[in-house]
C-alpha cells in the first residue's frame, strides 16, 4: 500500500507543528517582570487630618509560596494585594501597610506616610513571583482610619501562577483585628 502526500500539505503540517513547539518553549521560558514602582507620594495625607479619626487594624494572609508534593518543595506565586474602599461617599486613610514573612518578621513597609483611598477606589500592591521573601505564610498588617465608623476598607489578595498551560489561583480576605 502506497501513501502519497502532497508536498505542500506535508510542509504545511510541519510548519504548524514547529509553531506549536516554539510557542510551548516560549511560554515555559517566560521571565516574570518585577513589581512596578509604587508612587504613594501623590496620595499622602497630612497627619493633622488623621488626628480626629478613630484608628483600626486589619490582617491579610498572603502566600508568595505554597508547598508542592512535599514539605521541602515549594511553588512560587505572584500576589496582588488590593485595598478597596467600599464606601460610595467617604474617603478611607491607610496609615501603614507592613509586610511580614512566615516567621512574623517584617520584610518591608509600603508606606512612609499615610495615604487616602477615594470612595469606590481600589489600589494594589504587587508581590512578584520571584520575590520569595514572604514564604508560605506571609501576611500584611494594615493600620487605617475613617471618618464614619460604618465605613471599612476591604483587603483582598489574589495569588496566581502559571506554567505552560497549567495555572492556579486563589484569594484571601482580610480580617479586622482592632
Amino acid at each position: 500500500m502506497k501513501v502519497f502526500f502532497k508536498k505542500s500539505s506535508l510542509s504545511f503540517s510541519l510548519s504548524i507543528c514547529l509553531l506549536f513547539l516554539l510557542n510551548a518553549c516560549h511560554s515555559e521560558n517566560k521571565k516574570p517582570t518585577p513589581s512596578p514602582e509604587i508612587n504613594w507620594t501623590v496620595r499622602e495625607t497630612p497627619s493633622s487630618i488623621l488626628d480626629s479619626l478613630e484608628s483600626h487594624s486589619s490582617y491579610l494572609s498572603v502566600y508568595s509560596q505554597i508547598y508542592s508534593y512535599t514539605a521541602e518543595e515549594t511553588y512560587s506565586l505572584t500576589a496582588t494585594v488590593s485595598i478597596h474602599n467600599t464606601s460610595t461617599k467617604d474617603t478611607i486613610f491607610i496609615k501603614s501597610a507592613n509586610y511580614y514573612n512566615k516567621h512574623g518578621e517584617q520584610i518591608r513597609s509600603y508606606l512612609s506616610n499615610p495615604i487616602f483611598v477615594k470612595p469606590l477606589e481600589s489600589i494594589q500592591i504587587v508581590i512578584a513571583e520571584t520575590d520569595e521573601a514572604g514564604g508560605t505564610g506571609a501576611n500584611f498588617i494594615f493600620d487605617w482610619a475613617t471618618k464614619n465608623e460604618t465605613t471599612e476598607p476591604f483587603f483582598e489578595a489574589v495569588m496566581i501562577s502559571t506554567s505552560g498551560q497549567q495555572g492556579m489561583s486563589f484569594t484571601t480576605q482580610g480580617v479586622r483585628t482592632k
